[in-house]
């Protein structure tokens, strides 16, 4: 086990290390200059140059990457050109509502798909297999962003249960906070949950043609027992893979859905980091969020240990 572990932060490192040269390089290429953006296109260029060296944008490239380097090992952010404020300070209130935004969309499509994927293989090629196979294809051709515009019509402006948009602050009480969170989240897990679903009945209907669960109901067993005792455990391999992309997918790619809600959270601060060329926001959260999905990657293989004893630490 220590080998596999020794491997995988190995692994951890080189992928962090090439993610910091991939968005370093990436936001080199991008057209436009931070001060100039700040300053405005008329202002005077010694003012610009100023804020250039203030900003330590007029160092060499390799030079300002080894010192970025360092910073991010010596857990030193930056801090941003817009906000006049620590990175790690925005990430952190930002984080408040991404992240159980995100959570909330991973239990409801992880709730809604696991129950329709076994339902559809208990029932391969009959009248429900094909309506959860129906729901799913819709739910997989609906855009996130349209389908928050009509949870908005129907929720917050004709039935008025639910605000059509904004974050009261989690100061202010859970029932407000989740009122707030769980459009978006229906939003966001409505494609999430149909591709799972999808994931769910294939793994289901896979595991159910092996030779040990055939061999399980030759000696009696009825079809829900096999189903629920040998089928299911193994089945869950594939589906937990395409559950850790998608959290590490929901945790980052909020952006549209959150801009819909007018929501301040983690995928609205880089679009506006975006927006006003603010380099170190950009750069330090895409690597905080490249660490977060090569961690959730890890995490998934020592659940395959676990899950299937057949998968020893040294040959996953």
């Amino acid at each position: 086990m220590s080998v596999f572990l020794a491997k995988r932060f190995v692994t951890f490192i080189a992928t962090l290390l090439g993610a910091t040269v991939l968005t370093f390089l990436a936001l080199e290429i991008l057209p436009g200059d931070p001060a100039s953006v700040i300053l405005g296109i008329d202002a005077p260029q010694s003012a610009v140059d100023a804020l250039r060296a203030k900003f330590g944008l007029d160092r060499p490239l390799l030079e300002r990457y080894f010192a970025w380097l360092g910073d991010i090992v010596t857990l030193r952010f930056g801090t941003s050109y817009t906000y006049s404020t620590s990175v790690i300070e925005l990430v952190q209130a930002r984080l408040a509502i991404t992240f159980p935004l995100a959570i909330l969309s991973m239990l409801l499509s992880a709730v809604v798909a696991f129950a329709l994927g076994v339902y559809a293989a208990s029932r391969h090629n009959k009248p429900g297999d094909l309506t959860v196979m129906g729901i799913s294809q819709l739910g997989i051709s609906v855009p996130n962003f349209w389908l928050a515009l009509l949870l908005i019509l129907l929720f917050a402006v004709n039935l008025r249960w639910f605000s059509a948009g904004g974050f009261p602050g989690w100061e202010n009480g859970l029932w407000p906070a989740f009122k707030a969170l769980i459009l978006p989240a229906i939003a966001l897990a409505t494609v999430q949950g149909a591709i799972l679903a999808r994931f769910t009945r294939s793994a289901v209907l896979e595991t159910m043609r092996e030779d040990y669960v055939r061999t399980a109901r030759a000696k009696g067993l009825t079809r829900r027992a096999t189903l629920w005792r040998h089928v299911l455990r193994n089945a869950m391999i594939p589906v937990i893979t395409i559950m850790g992309l998608q959290f590490a997918n929901l945790l980052a790619g909020t952006i549209i859905v959150e801009e819909v809600f007018a929501m301040p959270g983690l995928g609205r601060l880089i679009l506006q980091a975006i927006s006003n060329r603010d380099l170190v926001v950009v750069r330090d959260v895409v690597l905080m969020l490249a660490a977060f999905v090569v961690f959730i990657n890890f995490v998934v293989d020592i659940l395959y240990a676990v899950i299937d004893p057949r998968l020893k630490p040294h040959d996953v």
